[in-house]
């Protein structure tokens, strides 16, 4: 019996062996990463009602109230969500100069410094987003009353994206401690062994 070579395995099948090698360094994280190609559907939600609304006006001449604001709404749930997924795969962008010219025992020291103050970012925004929350989804007298768009539609999108920009800055902050701890208790990689004509 003989094994596919690897120019002609399934692609499905090799898009899963990636996923499985995937950077994410905790259980969180992969749980995060596979909820973030769930709601990467919101974009094609999106663009698929946006389709509706150009058909129905200019096929019709029967404009919509709640295309646009939906539309916004569903872009701006995937862009906040785009926070935890990238701090998930480890994909934010960062400028690694100095990190790839230390060595094992300095990066170590890199990591959790980044971590730290990753965290206490998070922490920042978190702290910042629970304030914005609270004035968008309660009155001056404290009353649960959500803030809405204003229009003739008159949705509560406004304080549900509030809402979620808190959740996913909650979410960012949950992740960035568990790195931080994984990160205090890595260890240094122990150097590469030196062949004997390098020394």
């Amino acid at each position: 019996m003989t094994q596919p070579s690897p120019d002609n395995r399934d692609p499905a099948e090799l898009i899963e062996q990636v996923e499985e090698l995937g950077p994410e360094r905790t259980a969180l994280d992969r749980l995060v990463a596979r909820g973030a190609r769930g709601a990467a559907w919101l974009v094609l939600i999106a663009m698929g009602i946006s389709v509706v609304e150009v058909f129905l006006r200019y096929g019709f001449n029967s404009p919509t109230s709640w295309v646009h604001e939906s539309v916004v709404f569903l872009v701006a749930v995937t862009f906040a969500l785009g926070g935890p997924a990238a701090l998930a795969r480890n994909s934010h962008i960062r400028v690694k100069v100095l990190y790839d010219s230390a060595g094992p025992r300095l990066k170590c020291w890199m990591d959790r410094f980044n971590d730290l103050v990753t965290l206490g970012f998070c922490l920042t925004m978190s702290y910042a987003a629970f304030h914005m929350f609270w004035r968008a989804s309660h009155n001056p007298l404290g009353e649960w009353q959500l803030e809405r768009s204003g229009t003739s539609w008159n949705p509560p999108f406004p304080a549900l994206v509030k809402g979620m920009i808190l959740f996913a800055l909650a979410l960012m902050t949950l992740q960035a401690l568990l790195h931080l701890v994984q990160s205090i208790r890595a260890r240094p990689a122990a150097p590469a062994p030196q062949d004997e004509e390098t020394r």
